[in-house]
């Protein structure tokens, strides 16, 4: 256990017992949901990795047909849009 886990939970421990277990329920809530995020992560690498191959595909068969200089023109916001007063 680190210094600081002891830290927190000599400070829980003075605390009275609604506190400690409401203490309690938020460690082990963060805990859970922590677990579920890494789950699901896990088990959506395989479909991430295909998004961003097609992602990286996409960009590169647009590049090749359009040209740079198009997809640099396209992916500019237009700064009139943000003028209060647009010449």
């Amino acid at each position: 256990m680190t210094k600081l886990l002891e830290r927190a939970i000599a400070e829980a421990c003075s605390r009275p017992e609604s506190e400690q277990d409401a203490i309690a329920s938020m460690i082990l809530n963060e805990l859970a949901d922590d677990r579920r995020w890494d789950e699901t992560f896990a088990r959506t690498q395989d479909k991430l990795a295909r998004l961003a191959q097609k992602a990286c595909q996409d960009v590169r068969e647009r590049t090749s047909s359009q040209g740079i200089s198009t997809l640099a023109v396209e992916s500019r916001t237009p700064r009139a849009a943000f003028q209060k007063n647009p010449q």
